[in-house]
């Protein structure tokens, strides 16, 4: 699975923009269990929260449904969050060595100055300049409440994406009996093979054909799991976003009240 290029990542955010209205977005970011038994002498290492053994795959996934990047192995015991820190996007990410396109206005917003391109994620990740993640709480103003809707709208690709994996290939649906490491090749294996099916190989290039997407019951949330010591930069970088769904970048079907 080649890792995206600068030209990559802004087509994905083009995409983004056009299919589900959420400008500057590199991908929707989330972790999935996949069950496995536990291996012997593991103690709780793969005991995940739902009280099976697991290991995780972390995904970033463009407008099409499409695995753009991925992490699998991670013990089940472990958040999302702790996930992403340890994975090699993670700390590319942190150390900004991922090459995203340059910050640009958002659209029509140029009165905002350039913000920079991002990837969305659920409350179980840490809020950064280049991750955004929802307001919390429940009873929120209706800016806030706008923001989330738009943002969940696009985070749910990746929850449609492991969707259709799980569809796919049987393995998912029952606990998996192999040691954790064979496991991970297996994961790999589908990502990769589920890419091919919807028109990208393993070099990003087009393949030969494609399949319908298909949408079912997503990964539980985890609430708020992830520590949440987002930089000031973070949070206004936020609330730009907010400010654009409401004013310049709102659209008829967002919430109105």
């Amino acid at each position: 699975m080649a890792v995206p290029s600068l030209g990559d990542w802004r087509s994905i955010a083009e995409e983004f923009q056009e299919r589900w209205h959420f400008p500057l977005c590199c991908g929707a970011l989330d972790g999935k269990h996949v069950q496995t038994k536990a291996p012997p002498n593991s103690g709780s290492m793969f005991h995940n929260y739902k009280g099976t053994f697991s290991i995780v795959l972390l995904a970033v996934v463009d407008a099409r449904y499409r695995f753009r990047d991925i992490d699998v192995g991670g013990y089940g015991r472990t958040s999302d969050g702790g996930i992403l820190a340890n994975s090699t996007f993670g700390q590319a990410l942190r150390a900004g060595t991922l090459h995203l396109p340059p910050d640009q206005p958002l659209p029509g917003g140029e009165h905002r100055g350039a913000q920079p391109h991002v990837f969305v994620a659920d409350e179980a990740f840490p809020l950064r300049r280049e991750l955004m993640r929802p307001f919390p709480g429940r009873l929120l103003p209706l800016e806030k409440r706008k923001f989330n809707y738009r943002l969940s709208r696009a985070r749910m690709i990746v929850e449609g994406a492991f969707g259709v994996l799980s569809s796919q290939w049987r393995m998912y649906r029952c606990s998996m009996e192999l040691h954790p490491e064979i496991a991970e090749k297996c994961v790999k294996a589908t990502c990769v093979l589920h890419n091919f099916l919807r028109g990208l190989d393993e070099r990003g290039a087009p393949a030969v054909r494609s399949v319908a997407p298909a949408v079912v019951e997503p990964l539980q949330s985890l609430g708020r799991v992830a520590a949440n010591n987002s930089s000031r930069e973070a949070v206004l970088v936020r609330e730009k976003f907010m400010a654009h769904f409401s004013a310049e970048g709102a659209v008829t079907w967002q919430p109105k009240e």
